[in-house]
């Protein structure tokens, strides 16, 4: 009932020894220790019973952790075009990570985007090009190793204004000139920005440059990634990985998306 014994209820830590058990009831709200490994793993099949909480309960400042349901994509309208849905620019990819930047440009096509534009080395280009037809590429000027230079700089920031939002990192390596260039593009870059990847070990050397932010940055690192955003190790994050969230959250001023098997948006 409640929460398997021997389970942190705000961690979802194991206390030395625990039951796993096949099903198990909660009431009013799922606990975090339900929903986080490996307390989730204990719970087998979990119920959420619903009791006496005043409906206001629900919604209340007091609740800082929330169960996202997915949500009902919008009615597309049938007199619309391509130029309707949004234009994306990924900075993506070197001569040694092709999946990254194919399936990042991709994916904002499947989820029904309009434009989504790929600037990727040069010499990779017409190979992805062959797989991902309906993507606009840029073709970028490459360092030695094959991955985006940095002067490329000023052609990525003036594409970035004719943009909705820029995504970069995929892929993009940990040659250090292409490092720096993820910094400086981080710290011009006017519209919403998503950093993954490499771009995360890049911008990781200097937070500063997300804090200074003006318009909305999203994060995606795995735990590694968040152990370099947050100096700290990937045990110590494990042990309290909702609190290391929203305070890195709210210190970089930019939502968060730690990945995992439950993944957590702070």
């Amino acid at each position: 009932m409640d929460i398997p014994s021997g389970i942190n209820g705000n961690t979802g830590e194991v206390m030395g020894i625990a039951v796993k058990a096949a099903y198990t009831t909660t009431f009013g709200l799922p606990k975090i220790g339900n929903m986080l490994y490996p307390g989730y793993e204990h719970c087998g099949k979990l119920y959420v019973s619903h009791i006496s909480f005043p409906p206001s309960l629900y919604n209340a400042d007091s609740i800082k952790v929330e169960v996202n349901n997915p949500v009902e994509l919008p009615q597309r309208n049938k007199n619309a075009h391509k130029g309707d849905f949004g234009e994306v620019l990924f900075i993506a990819g070197a001569s040694s990570y092709l999946g990254a930047p194919y399936f990042s440009a991709l994916s904002f096509l499947k989820a029904g985007g309009g434009y989504s534009r790929l600037a990727t080395p040069k010499s990779i280009s017409s190979f992805l090009a062959n797989k991902g037809s309906e993507i606009i590429f840029v073709p970028q000027k490459e360092t030695p190793s094959g991955s985006i230079a940095l002067e490329n700089k000023d052609e990525l920031l003036k594409l970035s204004e004719k943009v909705d939002m820029v995504v970069i990192g995929p892929g993009v390596s940990l040659n250090e000139e292409t490092q720096e260039l993820v910094r400086e593009l981080a710290s011009e870059i006017q519209k919403p920005l998503l950093i993954d990847g490499d771009g995360i070990t890049a911008i990781a050397r200097d937070t500063e440059i997300i804090k200074k932010r003006k318009a909305k940055t999203i994060l995606t690192p795995h735990h590694g990634e968040m152990s370099r955003i947050t100096k700290m190790e990937i045990g110590e994050i494990n042990k309290n990985r909702i609190e290391v969230l929203q305070r890195t959250a709210k210190e970089l001023n930019a939502i968060i998306v730690l990945k995992g098997a439950h993944s957590l948006i702070g």
